[in-house]
């Protein structure tokens, strides 16, 4: 008999979200399941992890249920740090992050706690798949993308991922009928243009808010905003080496080891 998957859950929106309720009710499909997730939104993280703190990790599953579930204080990425390194006997056969509720498509991915996760999972060697709905909606409709969701898993877990990537998945807020398909993309070159919103308190204090708009400079049909804004899910493998190799003949060029 073939041993079912061990696959790892978090997310970045908390362990209460309705998001990784959706992504736990696929993967139980799937596998046999663990689910480590922050305590408490944790939304445009980016990578970050706890140095200065104590990070705290609380058993919630209840009696009867079939799998281990942990909320922990810290960070996504420290999720996964802990449940590989603490939690977990074995390295898990997947790793999936999720739902996230709205998008991380493009230059999200830079921000996102949700593919920060997944990425940590990558460098500790682990396949894995950051989930993202293009609903910001606490009370999303998730039910459109799970057959999609498993779909992509499945291939992960049959077919593997290339050493050094995982993969940033967005899904359109649309029916499943009016999914049009999934596109293996790149990254559109859009970014956000930032503004902050001065105040002041009552006492007198200047204090900000972060306001901006989001910009696609990007016309290819290849990209992922191009896709989502098509009725595809996009699909972007993602690399956590951040060399940029292209660049490296033309520094070779400089005069960097000639004495004055």
């Amino acid at each position: 008999m073939k041993k079912k998957p061990l696959i790892l859950i978090t997310n970045d929106d908390g362990i209460t979200a309705p998001g990784i309720r959706a992504l736990i009710a696929v993967m139980k499909e799937i596998g046999d399941i663990i689910v480590v997730a922050p305590d408490k939104p944790q939304s445009a993280t980016g990578h970050s992890i706890t140095i200065n703190n104590t990070l705290y990790l609380n058993e919630i599953s209840d009696k009867n249920s079939d799998f281990k579930e942990l909320s922990c204080s810290g960070t996504p990425v420290d999720c996964v740090k802990l449940a590989v390194t603490e939690i977990l006997k074995r390295k898990p056969d997947l790793c999936v992050s999720g739902i996230n509720h709205g998008s991380n498509s493009s230059i999200n991915v830079i921000y996102s706690g949700t593919m920060s996760a997944a990425v940590e999972a990558g460098i500790e060697g682990i396949p894995a798949i950051g989930f993202s709905l293009l609903d910001y909606d606490w009370n999303a409709d998730f039910s459109q993308c799970k057959t999609f969701i498993k779909k992509i898993a499945l291939e992960v877990l049959d077919k593997g991922l290339p050493e050094g990537v995982v993969l940033n998945v967005n899904i359109p807020k649309l029916e499943e009928n009016q999914i049009k398909g999934i596109k293996i993309c790149r990254q559109a070159k859009a970014v956000w243009q930032e503004k902050f919103d001065k105040r002041q308190t009552p006492q007198g204090r200047d204090y900000y808010w972060l306001t901006g708009e989001f910009v696609n400079h990007d016309k290819g049909n290849d990209t992922d905003e191009w896709a989502l804004e098509n009725g595809f899910i996009s699909i972007v493998p993602v690399q956590f080496d951040m060399t940029a190799h292209y660049a490296m003949q033309q520094l070779n060029t400089w005069n960097l080891n000639e004495k004055d």
